[in-house]
């Protein structure tokens, strides 16, 4: 008997089994986990999803959700179960003047197409448009604009979701709130997102970047807590570069947004601040050209074949009080010393009050920073995966040693205790959602 024969035929009917596409889901964008399911499913309908769950929990079959398969660490792979690729749901229902119904398949370049003819966009997007709005929601996505904002999770009005007990659930901050805060930044544990509605803000006509260079790490951090607290730029990133001699350059990217012809006043968005005045390049673009910035990149990488290599990427949330040596740390250890050459390093200030979702764990204080080392691993060297993984393990370590916290959508293991202590006092309060809402335990990982 094979692996599959021994399923229902009202199950096998709408699974897919063939080896390519199973193949296809023991993948994620990091190349890092392959685990193989027994099946896809590529529901056309909610009903199709409540039947395979029906079907999965009484024998504790596990089952993972796929979007845009952009995770890095097999966190949307269902090793011996079901994978439910989302991708066959991605319709954007409709555009109202201040948000969107979407199913969960959509990528956030679907509600994009949908909703800027209106001159609407999300408040808060992730850089890479191509993931799916279920996949970003329930990682939580940080984004250029979440120190006005917060999480693209925070900016989310509704979700409708299946839940591991197989029912259709509608849940807001207002009904169903404990689910619905579990589902939003929950990494898939407690619930299927199947349908969200997500606010929209007016969009502006175009946008003035501006690339600002400091001489020392501590000026470029003084004026990303400045700017992140006072919001006057409608999205904020920084990036570390290696520099000539060995260290590292630091810059920021600050965006204003204008309509209606007039242009941002340059001396009154660069008042009071540290950077190198003649090294500033200001760049004009069409809002709709900014938000789609990272295209030609992507078509870069996909060219050189970097995007099929192993990308052990690691995230972390530090406390704004030992941000500076948590990162003069990891970038002086030769263990990473590779970023130098491949990948790149995002330093983004973030304004805590503005994280709402309960799920996703920070730092106390009013500031944190998003810390990502993104990284490549080579192609000739068959155990740099291992050794690039066992480092983000131990500069988790090191770093949580003076208060950060992992951003979980990184190529790092966690062990259950390891769950327990990221969540800490919230761990009990995500343990009855999981009993009562996925009573067989069959959605998701690390619970």
């Amino acid at each position: 008997m094979t692996e599959i024969e021994w399923l229902p035929a009202d199950i096998k009917d709408f699974l897919a089994v063939e080896e390519s596409i199973v193949r296809e889901a023991s993948d994620d964008f990091g190349h890092i986990v392959e685990a193989p399911p027994l099946g896809v499913l590529s529901p056309r309908s909610v009903t199709e999803i409540q039947r395979l769950i029906a079907f999965a929990g009484p024998r504790g079959l596990p089952v993972a959700v796929r979007g845009g398969a952009q995770s890095v660490f097999g966190q949307g792979q269902a090793q011996g179960g079901i994978v439910v690729d989302m991708g066959s749901m991605n319709r954007v229902l409709a555009v109202h003047s201040d948000r969107a119904v979407v199913q969960a398949g959509a990528t956030w370049n679907d509600v994009l197409t949908a909703a800027l003819p209106y001159r609407l966009a999300p408040p808060v997007l992730t850089e890479y448009l191509g993931s799916t709005v279920g996949g970003v929601v329930c990682t939580g996505g940080i984004g250029g604009a979440s120190h006005r904002y917060g999480l693209v999770a925070d900016t989310v009005l509704e979700i409708e979701v299946v839940t591991g007990a197989g029912e259709h659930v509608t849940c807001s901050p207002r009904h169903e709130a404990t689910l619905f805060h579990a589902v939003l930044a929950g990494l898939g544990r407690h619930g299927i997102i199947v349908r969200a509605t997500v606010r929209l803000a007016p969009a502006p006509e175009r946008v003035r970047r501006y690339d600002l260079q400091y001489a020392d790490f501590a000026s470029c951090l003084d004026d990303q807590r400045r700017l992140a607290l006072e919001g006057r730029f409608c999205h904020l990133e920084g990036r570390v570069r290696p520099s000539v001699g060995g260290g590292w350059h630091h810059t920021a990217e600050a965006v204003a947004g204008h309509t209606g012809g007039r242009a941002p006043d340059d001396a009154a968005l660069l008042d009071g601040l540290s950077h190198d005045p003649d090294a500033v390049q200001a760049t004009d673009l069409g809002y709709g050209e900014f938000l789609h910035r990272v295209d030609r990149q992507e078509r870069i990488l996909r060219v050189t074949r970097e995007w099929l290599r192993p990308h052990p990427w690691l995230h972390l949330l530090l406390p704004d009080d030992t941000a500076q040596s948590i990162v003069t740390d990891i970038l002086s250890d030769p263990a990473f010393r590779d970023l130098r050459t491949t990948g790149e390093v995002l330093l983004q200030p973030l304004s805590a009050e503005r994280l709402r979702s309960p799920s996703l764990r920070r730092p106390p204080g009013p500031l944190v920073h998003l810390f990502g080392l993104r990284r490549t691993a080579p192609a000739d060297d068959p155990r740099a995966v291992e050794r690039m993984v066992a480092a983000n393990k131990a500069a988790y370590q090191r770093a949580r040693a003076m208060g950060a916290v992992v951003y979980p959508v990184s190529a790092m293991p966690m062990s259950a205790q390891d769950w327990r202590d990221h969540y800490g006092d919230h761990w009990r309060t995500l343990m009855d959602v999981k009993r009562l809402h996925d009573p067989h335990a069959i959605l998701g990982k690390g619970l």
